[in-house]
């Protein structure tokens, strides 16, 4: 069937919902019921997709019977979860590298189990200290792959394809997720790695807002979608305000509504689908009532999709990236 405005998977984010609850206790240790409440209110506000995000709930890490229950918990409040995102478990950190890569392969399992067809990752890192102490932890340093080692490059490739090759088992694909001063930190490293990877489920999730943000210099954003939405086969979505002073260098970003911000998401998303993108679309937002500004965001984004009277884009979330 083919994807429509109406029925294409747009699904929510959890940067929002934090891992430990007011009272101390682990979402991950919480009852059911907890859980319901988080996932009530991504159903409440107008979402029918979730994209789960492990800083919220690590399934990988539920017994057989507790992710049951997270799968009965999300039917009944009317929510899918086409996708999964790992987040902060670089398979090449240099500390716990091996360790997030037995947890991204135990990830793929427990994720397919309950349909999951996308499981989304990057190779950044934990925060440091100092990016904790900042009101937006991008305005500080974090950790950061080593430039032109030929052997962390062939680590990253052979690791991911290892997780590709998993996840294609599974009818999975495996999108990797632009960010600042790793090996996906640039439009053409990522697009370098992926064709090293070589292998059709593995793309790029082009989420161009991690470096729009950044108070720094960058590429102009059309320019490095232009570079990556070939290779896109999921879509993480945000914007920011972004002023930069050309007298001092100085630089500003703000979290923003899809609509408002520096990226223009209509030209985008027009972009996009003219490449035949077929992937989930994610919302996150920081700041404020984040799931309600990814709700408006996710209205917005309907407006851009075609609608039952045009020619939609064939829905095949399971196809590879292009080449």
């Amino acid at each position: 069937m083919p994807y429509t405005s109406d029925n294409w998977p747009i699904a929510a984010a959890l940067l929002q919902s934090p891992g430990t609850l007011a009272d101390g206790t682990s979402v991950q240790n919480a009852d059911v019921g907890e859980w319901l409440t988080t996932l009530a209110d991504v159903a409440r506000v107008g979402f029918r997709h979730l994209d789960l995000t492990d800083s919220w709930l690590r399934i990988a890490d539920l017994s057989t019977e507790r992710l049951i229950e997270f799968e009965l918990a999300a039917t009944s409040v009317g929510l899918s979860v086409p996708s999964l995102s790992v987040v902060r478990q670089s398979v090449i950190d240099p500390v716990d590298g091996v360790a997030n890569l037995e947890y991204a392969h135990r990830t793929i399992d427990a994720a397919a189990s309950i349909g999951v067809e996308v499981l989304s990752i990057g190779l950044h890192r934990a925060l440091t200290a100092e990016q904790r102490e900042q009101l937006w932890f991008w305005t500080a340093p974090g950790a950061s792959d080593p430039v032109g080692d030929p052997e962390v490059w062939k680590l990253a490739v052979e690791r991911i394809r290892d997780l590709g090759t998993h996840a294609a088992e599974n009818n999975m694909v495996v999108s990797l997720e632009l960010y600042e001063d790793t090996y996906l930190g640039t439009a053409d490293s990522a697009v370098n790695l992926v064709q090293d990877i070589g292998l059709d489920n593995v793309g790029i999730n082009p989420d161009i807002g991690n470096l729009v943000r950044l108070h720094r210099p960058i590429e102009k954003w059309q320019e490095m979608l232009a570079k990556t939405l070939p290779y896109a086969n999921y879509w993480q979505v945000k914007n920011y305000f972004r002023d930069e002073d050309p007298v001092t260098g100085a630089v500003i970003s703000i979290p923003a509504p899809l609509e408002l911000g520096f990226i223009n998401y209509r030209t985008a998303v027009r972009d996009a689908l003219s490449l035949g993108f077929q992937g989930v679309l994610c919302c996150e937002h920081y700041g404020g009532d984040g799931l309600g500004v990814s709700a408006t965001n996710m209205r917005y984004l309907r407006t851009l999709l075609p609608d039952a009277a045009e020619q939609p884009v064939e829905a095949a979330v399971t196809e590879g990236a292009a080449s």
